[in-house]
């Protein structure tokens, strides 16, 4: 599938190309990633009080069609875009958010939604992937709850899709799994926004469990410009730390080339593990990027996400099984 970039709204952060490049000097594009001109038709809807203009168009893949831009807050960032499959109902929610060093990044992203969305949304399952407010314009904490937000908007919506409120997945990348992270390792922050209870969660390649452990070492400039300096901080925005009996159950994907991601991926597993929390560590052999590009390429990778998510719910592991590979 080919996807087009294209100029849609620019916005003060900067640009992630599709090669993983950085331009800090370039604007972000707001949909960067878009499908090929198709008809479309504008819709007006509301969601968390705010009353906006979006668009639901074909897919070039068949028997899907998507809807941009679904609001779930004031803010330009606070959008979410709906794939849907043909003649859904009561079907499972995939609900994605990007990574991008918590001050990057975009819902459209061609690697963040291709390959997914190409090899769920066929197999019956609804995909949503949400915009949150950037950093340095809030922090991961604030992040977490635009999260939050988004998905008791999206569990209302849900029934209007043709989803099932109740069975949802949360899944995100890097920057995006600490933040799906710390919603799932003390779902209060969820609750207290709306939102109902979901099934579980995978985590890609997150790298960023334990915040307090990760300041307190070596470590990248750009724990720096999301975390600041406050050791209180850290704790808060620490899914390790914020754990409690109340957390979800998560499948953890690390970068085996990446030590310390590997690391934290246990780390956190075996906090959950102390708390009878059901959790696992998936590594695989592909780059941080990778992790996220390659999930629903057919193969033994995205089968084993597959499992995870089937041992969720006995309604999605029949759904899943119609498309298991013979033997």
């Amino acid at each position: 599938m080919e996807w087009l970039l294209r100029k849609a709204q620019r916005l003060c952060c900067p640009m992630v190309l599709l090669t993983g490049s950085l331009l800090a000097s370039e604007p972000c594009i707001a949909d960067a990633v878009t499908l090929p001109h198709v008809e479309s038709s504008a819709v007006s809807s509301t969601g968390s009080g705010v009353t906006t203009n979006y668009f639901v168009s074909d897919s070039p893949i068949p028997g899907i069609r998507i809807i941009r831009n679904v609001p779930y807050g004031h803010d330009d960032l606070q959008r979410m875009d709906i794939y849907l499959p043909q003649q859904a109902a009561g079907a499972p929610v995939l609900f994605m958010v990007h990574g991008g060093a918590w001050r990057m990044g975009d819902k459209a992203y061609g690697p963040v939604v291709e390959n997914k969305v190409a090899y769920w949304v066929p197999r019956g399952f609804i995909f949503i992937s949400t915009n949150y407010r950037l950093s340095p314009k809030i922090g991961p904490i604030d992040q977490a709850q635009d999260i939050a937000i988004a998905l008791a908007t999206a569990q209302k919506l849900a029934p209007s899709w043709g989803g099932d409120p109740h069975k949802f997945i949360l899944m995100g990348h890097s920057a995006g799994a600490h933040l799906v992270a710390l919603l799932s390792a003390d779902p209060n922050r969820a609750v207290a926004a709306g939102a109902l209870p979901w099934l579980g969660a995978v985590f890609l390649d997150a790298g960023a469990y334990d915040i307090t452990k990760i300041m307190n070492r070596k470590h990248a400039e750009l724990f720096d410009q999301a975390f600041g300096t406050d050791p209180a901080y850290w704790k808060a925005a620490s899914p390790y730390d914020q754990f409690s009996k109340n957390a979800y159950s998560f499948l953890a994907i690390c970068s085996t080339p990446m030590v310390h991601s590997c690391e934290q991926a246990n780390w956190i597993v075996a906090k959950a593990h102390s708390l009878a929390i059901k959790a696992a560590v998936l590594g695989e052999d592909l780059s941080h990027r990778n992790i996220n590009q390659q999930l629903g390429v057919p193969g033994a990778y995205t089968l084993a996400v597959d499992q995870y998510m089937g041992s969720l719910d006995e309604s999605i592991m029949r759904l899943l099984s119609r498309y298991s590979p013979k033997k």
